[in-house]
């Protein structure tokens, strides 16, 4: 008679499926001190799997239901069986697609750059007339709330399409398959070896479950090494869109600290805040035109990725 894990192997390798289903089989024993009815199991696997494992003398009769005739051996088939494995049904990721082209790294050297007018008169100075050149008659025709306003629908539509074209929700979903895929992995084998625990048992076992817990932990740290492509695909649209945001914004700076708007367009109504001068502080220290910006800016995109139907929400195959 073949022992043990040559029994568990020949399963194997006759059904693949097979081996979820044992895997099953030992969580269930681990769960219930050792032994497994068909009422724990009939969820994971078919009755035909159930039938051919009795069959071939890997679950014996214990007690009050069928106990696995050598765990040990057991132990040692299956998990060589899943060594390799990161996880159970974990996606396929193709890390390569969220390398960055020579194009955004361009755009990213050059949203740093511009983000230093925060910082240096001179070069907000030099953005600031240089963008007056194209918005100048924009400000010239409406009041400047209505350019303010213009400004947030502009970079609001862009934002949009950028990160519709830029960003794969369906590859950000896998990423986020994945990492679960580990976590759940890892909590049922902490509470398979809370349960050997309760019921005292054997140091081989206690062992083993260790040596899995280990093995999950380091699957775990190279998957979060090989998830800096999810960071690479969500700071990718983000750096176009600081390339298209911040010109505009220093622009808007400028014009109000510069003072360069109309004396009788220094002030606005806000809604709770009333008249304020535009460098008013409305929220704590935010000025009234960041305020507004900010708030024509999150109106507009929510309204315009619904009109051009853009949905961004994170999928999974």
């Amino acid at each position: 008679m073949m022992r043990t894990a040559e029994k568990v192997d020949d399963l194997v390798r006759g059904d693949d499926s097979m081996a979820e289903a044992l895997d099953s089989i030992r969580r269930e024993a681990d769960r219930n001190g050792g032994e497994v009815e068909w009422a724990d199991v009939r969820d994971d696997l078919t009755s035909g799997q159930w039938g051919r494992i009795i069959e071939t003398g890997i679950l014996v009769d214990g007690r009050d239901g069928f106990e696995i005739a050598d765990r040990e051996a057991f132990d040692r088939a299956l998990d060589d069986d899943e060594e390799g494995v990161d996880a159970d049904d974990a996606p396929e990721i193709d890390d390569g697609a969220s390398s960055w082209s020579q194009w955004d790294k361009l755009a990213g050297l050059s949203a740093v750059l511009l983000m230093t007018g925060y910082w240096f008169d001179s070069i907000r100075d030099l953005i600031g007339g240089t963008m007056d050149v194209i918005l100048g008659p924009l400000n010239a025709a409406l009041p400047f709330y209505g350019v303010i306003l213009s400004v947030a629908l502009v970079t609001g539509l862009s934002t949009s399409l950028l990160q519709a074209n830029l960003m794969n929700p369906e590859r950000m979903g896998k990423y986020q398959e994945r990492m679960q895929a580990m976590q759940e992995k890892r909590k049922d084998v902490e509470e398979r070896k809370e349960a050997a625990e309760e019921r005292g048992a054997s140091d081989a076992e206690l062992e083993r479950l260790d040596n899995e817990m280990d093995r999950v932990q380091e699957e775990q740290m190279e998957a979060m090494a090989e998830n800096l492509g999810m960071f690479k695909e969500q700071f990718r649209p983000m750096v176009w869109t600081m390339l298209i945001v911040i010109p505009f914004f220093l622009w808007m700076w400028w014009m109000i600290r510069d003072g360069h708007i109309a004396s009788d367009e220094l002030q606005v109504v806000m809604p709770i805040a009333g008249v304020v001068e535009w460098n008013d502080g409305v929220i704590g220290p935010m000025q009234a035109w960041i305020v507004w910006y900010f708030l024509c800016s999150m109106g507009f995109t929510q309204l315009l990725r619904k009109a051009v139907n853009i949905d961004m929400s994170v999928t999974a195959n």
